[in-house]
């Protein structure tokens, strides 16, 4: 033979070096983190993959290149460090540290008069000039990611490229459907989808590569690599949870001929028209991001900040999108539209009819579901967005008359209590019309696709925080003897 063998006994019966002391390795794990300068330098590190896709290469070089632009940028500004930008209130420590301040996020920015901007382009600037399925008039989601991704518009044939990156990394492993069969078909079905995330932390390339000691300037490539996985697997996931929940519970069937929004739709199985997936992709891209204080946000950036994996920090930022104040608001305004409807009778919805129900309403003590934002001082762009939409595609259901009327009688009403900053509506009020018209009437899973959506920003969001070296994050929180002691002054 060749090669000589070792018998087993001999390498069983070798002396093993001794196991240092837990705190030591631990030690070893995080100096093997700390690197000089801290900002991105020198060449790319090296991907996980051994080949990676030339769209994936494309990516990463583009990312790269922005990233050293604005490391530049942050270690400037450091300089003046000192330099105030703003006065904090007591009202604002109170109130939910409400517009303080306090953390960077590069994907967008909220605009009071504006809305949101992807990378300083409007929503509506979006919509025309992300590229879209054939035939279609409506972004593609994945435009948008790669735009949040890139600050670039992509090309046409970028965004082909990269839905097939997406396809390419879709497959859900065994113990996650594994995990998911545990739970009660009545477990509420963002408890389940937070579950699968965490599920899906076990194959973490950013948590792998944490342990073997990669470098700070590596984060983002490996933050990278987790975040394209998640996006790619969380619409099969999530088509799953509804079919268990509300449906048959059979696998549905993942068409990789269709784009990520397109084969969400048709894996959900409620309409199978071209232009409920156009509707699905309108969604999809108007509620990808929007910036970082938002209570999902906000949680993954936070989680995040302490270097747990893209998986971790979703999974807890999923628990915050599914509280009544974020992300549960959709379906309690359809529920409130519902429940308008059913005090109409069948009849057609009047401005008069509804300003006697909202003012009911507020005399009751209850808030008008669908109204009002805590940033927004205009109408919303995903609302107008979502109303130019139906006005093309579904301008005679009825449940759209009634939010149309609404639109029109319930600003007016709002404005005149002088009690409201804000009284247009905002994006809530109408997802839910398009998603009931559409078929998909099962309220409790409406969060679900929200989730779906928003995984674009904060994944995007995720890779820049790393990018950018940003530290963990820890504001200084005061009781209220505090707050006392400063109006003496």
């Amino acid at each position: 033979s060749r090669h000589s063998v070792t018998p087993v006994s001999s390498i069983l019966n070798r002396p093993r070096p001794p196991t240092p002391p837990a705190p030591m390795r631990r030690v070893d794990i995080i100096a093997a983190h700390v690197t000089a300068g801290g900002a991105p330098s020198g060449p790319l590190p090296a991907a996980v993959s051994a080949a990676p896709s030339p769209i994936y290469a494309k990516l990463k070089g583009k990312i790269a290149a922005l990233a050293k632009e604005r490391s530049a940028l942050k270690a400037e500004l450091l300089k003046a460090g000192e330099t105030k930008i703003q006065e904090i209130t007591i009202e604002q420590c109170i109130n939910g540290a409400r517009s303080i301040k306090a953390m960077v996020t590069e994907t967008s920015d909220l605009d009071p008069s504006k809305g949101i901007a992807y990378r300083g382009l409007s929503l509506f600037e979006c919509n025309k000039k992300l590229p879209k399925a054939p035939g279609g008039e409506c972004a593609l989601p994945e435009a948008a990611f790669w735009l949040l991704l890139t600050g670039e518009v992509p090309t046409d044939d970028d965004v082909r490229a990269f839905t097939a990156e997406l396809h390419s990394r879709s497959a859900v492993p065994p113990n996650v459907w594994k995990t998911l069969e545990t739970l009660p078909k009545d477990t509420h079905p963002m408890t389940q989808l937070s579950v699968c995330m965490l599920a899906l932390q076990k194959d973490s390339k950013f948590a792998q590569k944490y342990q073997e000691g990669m470098k700070k300037d590596a984060y983002w490539d490996i933050a990278l690599e987790d975040a394209l996985d998640l996006v790619a697997k969380i619409p099969v996931v999530a088509a799953q949870i509804y079919s268990r929940t509300f449906k048959s519970g059979a696998q549905a069937k993942y068409d990789a001929k269709l784009d990520w929004a397109g084969n969400y739709a048709q894996m959900l199985g409620v309409n199978d028209s071209e232009n409920f997936k156009e509707a699905t992709r309108l969604y999809l891209m108007l509620h990808a991001d929007h910036e970082g204080g938002n209570v999902s946000a906000h949680t993954a950036h936070l989680v995040g900040s302490a270097l747990s994996d893209p998986y971790y920090a979703w999974a807890a930022g999923l628990c915050g999108l599914a509280g009544p104040l974020h992300g549960l608001a959709n379906q309690e305004c359809l529920g409130w539209l519902l429940e308008v409807q059913k005090e109409l009778g069948g009849k057609a919805p009047t401005k008069e009819f509804i300003v006697d129900y909202v003012l009911k309403t507020m005399k009751a003590g209850k808030v008008v579901p669908g109204f009002g934002h805590a940033v927004l001082r205009q109408p919303d762009p995903r609302y107008m967005l979502e109303r130019e939409f139906a006005l093309k595609h579904c301008k005679d259901d009825p449940l759209f008359h009634l939010v149309d009327c609404c639109f029109q009688a319930i600003p007016p009403t709002l404005e005149k209590t002088g009690k409201v900053k804000n009284p247009y509506p905002n994006v809530d009020a109408h997802s839910g019309q398009l998603m009931h018209f559409y078929n998909l009437k099962e309220q409790n899973y409406y969060t679900v696709v929200f989730a779906v959506s928003r995984s674009i920003g904060v994944m995007a969001q995720y890779v820049w925080a790393r990018a950018l070296n940003l530290p963990i994050e820890r504001p200084k929180s005061v009781p209220l003897d505090t707050l006392k002691a400063a109006l003496k002054k």
